[in-house]
């Protein structure tokens, strides 16, 4: 038994463990995503079985800053994914640190611009990002969506005190599966303009990717996406 005595010491033996045990892990973490390793192949960093989700990142040749690749299932219907995905007013509630989201401009039916407000890092200063999606409806003879995301820095004038990202660019696959599930593929890169160090930003590319598509998993089963019965704001069949 610990007598009352003892358990100041014993506080502080915990808390420099833990503290030991958290700078440690962040200089695995840091170590991990140094510029080490093959160029321009592709690492499997994070394979979760429960949530059927892999994801991979590529140290590009000629780019400071590495790429993200994911491949995982949803379990809902296509159209529910394009509902939950191209619902852009509500990215704030599943998107990864999302905190402002807004749609811009409606091109067509399959083509819009969008903005979006990052929460950044400790010490850094929030990012804010237009990017330009484009759909590739799918086909009788081509059974996908294809989503292509473009960060335009230049579509709007800066908003300081935030940063304005240059990249936040994705290429998304969605396959509808036969069990009325969805295949979700993605593969992007970001830069987050600034002066962020590199091994910050590979950390966040790392773990944003991840864990959008998670808050996705989450949103498609969200009663408001479930029940919306309304046409679907952007076009995803031809």
């Amino acid at each position: 038994m610990i007598t009352t005595r003892f358990l100041p010491k014993l506080s502080v033996c915990l808390v420099s463990l833990l503290l030991s045990t958290s700078v440690l892990a962040a200089n695995d973490d840091i170590r991990d995503l140094q510029d080490t390793g093959p160029m321009d192949e592709w690492r499997l960093i994070k394979n979760n079985e429960a949530k059927n989700i892999k994801a991979w990142d590529k140290k590009d040749i000629g780019r400071r800053y590495r790429s993200f690749k994911l491949d995982l299932v949803i379990d809902a219907p296509i159209d529910r994914v394009a509902r939950a995905y191209l619902d852009v007013e509500n990215f704030t509630h599943w998107f990864w640190e999302v905190k402002e989201a807004k749609l811009l401009k409606v091109v067509s039916d399959t083509e819009f611009y969008y903005y979006l407000v990052h929460r950044a890092p400790v010490t850094q200063p929030t990012r804010d990002v237009i990017i330009l999606a484009k759909i590739e409806p799918m086909t009788a003879s081509k059974k996908y969506v294809i989503l292509r995301l473009k960060a335009i820095p230049d579509y709007l004038p800066l908003r300081p005190p935030f940063i304005r990202m240059l990249a936040e660019d994705m290429t998304i696959k969605w396959t509808p599966t036969a069990d009325n599930k969805t295949h979700f593929e993605v593969e992007g890169n970001i830069d987050p303009g600034g002066d962020m160090p590199v091994w910050a930003i590979n950390a966040v590319q790392r773990q944003a990717p991840y864990y959008t598509v998670l808050g996705l998993q989450r949103r498609v089963t969200h009663r408001d996406v479930v029940n919306d019965t309304s046409p679907l704001p952007f076009t995803i069949r031809k």
